[in-house]
């Protein structure tokens, strides 16, 4: 008799797997980026306001798909009955070459990087094993270096693979656990910080509160349109991996239900908690505090005015919560992805197997095994002697394919309802929202393919996206 999944993920469950892994470093970190492109603590929160009422119409425009198609991987699943398998496997195949691993390789990197801030010995320029620098022309010089922070990245991923391999039951309590606990971390440092952490010079209490500003300038309407587009990528990045729970769809108790309800609960809960904490950073620190935070860690600042000396330690560790159980999230769902593939003949045939414990083992394994091999790649800057992940750069370029591939999955909706399939739950706001969310999407696309800034990015995103095409040839050469 085959192994089946075991529905054991319930509404609770559900929602602390989409809030969990939402919820990384990017909140702590990504307002200092925003803060400098907009240059106004007004502006800033209008990046954040309208993230998330984006981020909340796709969440809501995807129920309608979750209902009808309750099934492990989710928005693989849903591309694959909307638009065919070569759509579904483009997706696949950049979710497992850049889009889940190399957030979960950002996450562990983040993870250990404040862990280092409690043990110094944990750092980018602590080596365990220093094999030179190789010049690449046009990437720089290459490290061949192994240092303690990749090493304790990768034993964290290895870690928490581990435990996922065990079953279902084991990673559905880390996640509940640690999700509730940085939850409560991150209300706590906005409650502190409404009560004592008000400062008379604090950004929220400007006079130019509304006044875009870059290089010293005020920033014109037409020009700030782009700015804001721009802006929103990292907060976007931030927001993201509120899909994920329907890539483990397959184990969802009732998931007609529970799936579109725990997106719409998880999505407007870290929504919240992000636009409080950025009021938060508005209310205890100057707009060029925010800007010009030391390496973009706008928590920690926040936290410095709110609790004093002992902010780094606790932020640390607060922060390493809250990436230790995003990274759970992560690798629970991304792996039922690959599985699906698998299922579907679109990947190898033992990834669609399940081990002894009813999950899908060998897709956890390679997903670990890949996430790990790319902490590995950095590039080192002799003038500043800084590292820097290589990662970082394929995840700039797939920002802008992961919303082309969020348009496409709500696409979907109109494309199923006019094929007629039977729906449990209707998108809320259909036909208007999911379409307001295609065109500003649309709109946002548009302007990172064609800014200077982005375009480069866009088109290198987008060429590793084309580059599955032979791949999936490989695959399936009867219906390519």
């Amino acid at each position: 008799m085959e192994k089946k999944l075991v529905r054991g993920l319930g509404l609770l469950d559900s929602t602390m797997i989409v809030a969990g892994s939402m919820i990384g470093s990017g909140i702590f970190i990504v307002s200092a980026d925003i803060a400098r492109q907009v240059g106004s603590p007004g502006w800033l929160l209008v990046v954040w306001i309208s993230t998330g009422a984006l981020t909340l119409i796709a969440a809501l425009s995807y129920g309608e798909l979750a209902a009808m198609l309750p099934q492990a991987g989710g928005q693989y699943v849903y591309l694959r009955e909307a638009f065919g398998p070569k759509w579904a496997f483009l997706y696949g195949w950049a979710l497992f070459l850049v889009i889940q691993t190399g957030t979960i390789a950002a996450v562990a990197i983040a993870f250990s990087r404040f862990l280092g801030v409690l043990w110094p010995e944990i750092s980018a320029h602590h080596l365990v094993f220093d094999g030179g620098l190789l010049a690449l022309p046009g990437v720089g010089d290459l490290s061949l270096s192994l240092s303690t922070q990749q090493l304790v990245a990768i034993l964290s991923v290895l870690l928490l693979t581990c435990t996922n391999l065990t079953g279902l039951r084991t990673g559905k309590w880390i996640q509940v656990l640690f999700t509730l606990t940085k939850i409560g971390a991150l209300a706590g440092l906005i409650g502190l910080g409404f009560l004592v952490g008000q400062h008379p010079e604090a950004a929220l209490h400007t006079a130019d509160f509304w006044t875009p500003i870059a290089n010293g300038e005020p920033i014109g309407s037409l020009a700030l349109i782009p700015v804001i587009a721009t802006a929103m990528v990292g907060a976007l990045f931030a927001a993201d991996a509120w899909n994920n729970i329907t890539f483990a769809a397959g184990e969802v108790k009732n998931p007609e239900r529970n799936v579109p309800l725990s997106m719409a609960f998880g999505v407007a809960l870290v929504i919240l908690l992000y636009l409080l904490a950025n009021v938060v950073y508005l209310a205890t620190l100057p707009l060029e505090a925010i800007q010009h935070a030391a390496e973009d860690r706008v928590a920690v600042a926040a936290a410095e005015v709110i609790l004093g000396e002992h902010a780094q330690t606790i932020m640390a560790i607060a922060i390493m919560i809250s990436c230790f159980g995003c990274n759970n999230g992560l690798i629970l769902a991304g792996a039922r992805v690959y599985y699906s593939m698998a299922r579907d003949g679109l990947f190898f045939k033992s990834i669609g197997n399940l081990n002894r414990y009813r999950v899908p083992g060998i897709a956890l394994i390679i997903q670990g095994i890949w996430s790990a091999v790319l902490t590995l790649p950095r590039t080192y800057d002799s003038a500043s002697g800084q590292y820097s992940n290589l990662y970082s750069n394929l995840l700039d370029y797939i920002v802008f394919v992961v919303l082309l591939f969020y348009m496409l999955t709500i696409a979907g909706v109109f494309v199923l309802r006019r094929a007629g399939a039977e729906r449990a739950v209707r998108a809320f706001g259909y036909p208007i929202l999911p379409a307001v969310y295609i065109g500003v999407a649309g709109c946002i696309c548009l302007v990172l393919l064609f800014a200077e800034k982005t375009r480069l990015n866009a088109g290198l995103g987008l060429l590793l996206v084309l580059a599955g095409l032979p791949v999936y040839r490989l695959w399936r050469p009867a219906r390519a």
